[in-house]
C-alpha cells in the first residue's frame, strides 16, 4: 500500500495554506513531520482524510484517487489519531475502540464476536485491556492516547495518521505512547504518518522525516541526512546541539 501526494495545495477559501507538497509513504515506513506552529500540518492531514478538498494536485492510495473513493472504503484503508478527543457521552473504552468498526458493520447491524474478539486483542497488544470497562472520561491522558490509537487500528487501516500524539501528555505517558508507536512501525506492515514538534521523537519512531516551513516542505528524506542542527535552526529559530553517543542520538537546545 503507498500514500502519496503530487503536488498538493490546500487552504481555506480564498488563502493558500499549504502549496506544493510531495510525498510518498509505503507500507512499513513512519514519515514524522516536524514544523512550527502555523505551517500547515494539521491542514495537510485534513486535505490528506478529504475533509478539506485540495486546491491542485491528487492524492493517491496505491494509484487510485481517494476522491473517486467511498468514504467507507477510505475508512477502510486510513485510520486517523487526533491530538485530543473528549466523547459527548461516558463511553466505556471498549465501545470506543469498538466505534473504529463501523466501516464493516452495517447500518441497521450490531459488532459481531469477531469484532469485540479484534478489540479484545489490540487493547493486549497495546496494555489497557484491563481498563475496557472503564468510562473513557475517567482515564488519564495517556491511556485516552492509546485508546484512541486501538480505535484507529481497529479501521485495519493500511495508512495510520497521527497528529501530535503526545501533546499534553506527561514525560512519562509520552514514552508509553511513543514505545507503542516504534512497536507499530516495528512489527506492523502499514505505513504511519505522525506530526510532533519533538525533534527527538524521529529518532524514536521515524524512519523518514518531512521539514515543514511557510506551508511548503522544506526538506525531507532519511533522518540522518535531513535532521541536522542548520535544518532545525531553519524551521525554528533556535540554535540545538546533536548528540550521537552509543546508547543517546538526539537534540538538545542550546541556552
Amino acid at each position: 500500500m503507498i500514500l502519496e501526494l503530487k503536488n498538493i495545495s490546500s487552504g481555506y477559501k480564498g488563502s493558500e495554506v499549504i502549496k506544493n507538497i510531495n510525498l510518498k509513504v509505503e507500507s512499513g515506513e513512519a514519515l514524522c513531520i516536524l514544523g512550527a506552529n502555523g505551517v500547515g500540518k494539521t491542514t495537510l492531514f485534513k486535505t490528506i482524510l478529504g475533509f478539506i478538498k485540495p486546491k491542485s494536485g491528487e492524492i493517491l492510495l496505491d494509484g487510485q484517487s481517494i476522491y473517486n473513493m467511498q468514504r467507507k472504503e477510505i475508512a477502510k484503508l486510513i485510520g486517523y489519531v487526533p491530538q485530543a478527543h473528549v466523547p459527548p457521552f461516558p463511553y466505556v473504552v471498549k465501545d470506543v475502540v469498538l466505534m473504529g468498526r463501523c466501516p464493516y458493520i452495517g447500518n441497521f447491524s450490531s459488532p459481531s464476536h469477531k469484532d469485540e474478539e479484534l478489540v479484545d486483542n489490540l487493547l493486549s497488544k497495546l496494555n489497557i485491556y484491563n481498563m475496557k470497562e472503564k468510562y473513557y472520561t475517567e482515564i488519564s491522558g495517556g491511556e485516552r492516547q492509546l485508546v484512541l490509537i486501538a480505535r484507529a487500528l481497529a479501521q485495519e487501516p493500511k495508512i495510520l495518521i497521527l497528529d501530535e500524539p503526545t501533546s499534553n501528555l506527561d514525560f512519562g505517558n509520552q514514552i508509553r505512547v511513543l514505545e507503542h508507536i516504534r512497536n507499530l512501525v516495528t512489527y506492523s506492515n502499514i505505513g504511519l504518518i505522525m506530526t510532533t514538534h519533538h525533534p527527538n521523537h524521529v529518532f524514536l519512531c521515524g524512519t523518514k522525516v518531512a521539514l515543514m516551513e511557510k506551508g511548503e516542505i522544506f526538506k525531507s528524506g532519511d533522518p540522518s541526512k535531513i535532521m541536522t542542527e542548520k535544518n532545525l535552526k531553519e524551521i525554528y529559530g533556535v540554535n540545538t546541539h546533536f548528540v550521537n553517543e552509543e546508547n543517546i542520538k538526539g537534540f538538545l537546545p542550546v541556552i
